[in-house]
């Protein structure tokens, strides 16, 4: 007979495994689940607060440049429309609009792009006094005196 053909009994008392449980996997994915429900609502609202960030920095930098053209032609009268389309081209979550555009006034308002993952409730403005307002979705406070960058209404 051919040699190779018959196997040798394992040796007893040893026991070989290959593999998992079911019940190692069961809590190997309970784990992760509760890893994931911890940080997903976290990370979103990191990623939120950068987009703020995003569009108060691109408020600052419309006004600043309206000011600037206002020092060469002493009114604002198309200078934030200016400024803020040499702005918009870097933002990409937030939409900048200017209103109340007049020689001694103006106002400069971001608001949210629901396709770029931010709601179109958060609003942030700021004026020719630098007079800054907030409003966000439920759930966010708004400031009436400030740029609101966290939930609970807060400023930096």
């Amino acid at each position: 007979m051919h040699e190779h053909l018959h196997r040798r009994p394992a040796p007893r008392g040893r026991l070989t495994r290959n593999g998992f449980t079911l019940i190692e996997v069961m809590i190997v994915v309970a784990i992760v689940g509760i890893l994931a429900a911890i940080a997903l609502p976290s990370y979103a609202y990191y990623v939120q607060r950068a987009k703020i960030i995003e569009a108060t920095t691109s408020l600052s930098d419309v006004r600043q440049r309206t000011e600037q053209l206002f020092l060469d032609t002493r009114t604002y009268l198309g200078n934030c429309t200016a400024a803020k389309n040499a702005v918009q081209p870097s933002i990409q979550t937030f939409t900048l609009s200017c209103s109340n555009e007049a020689a001694s006034t103006y106002t400069i308002t971001a608001t949210g792009v629901p396709a770029k993952g931010m709601s179109a409730s958060f609003v942030y403005t700021i004026d020719q006094a630098g007079n800054k307002t907030s409003a966000g979705p439920t759930g966010w406070a708004g400031n009436a005196t400030c740029w609101a960058t966290r939930k609970d209404g807060s400023c930096n």
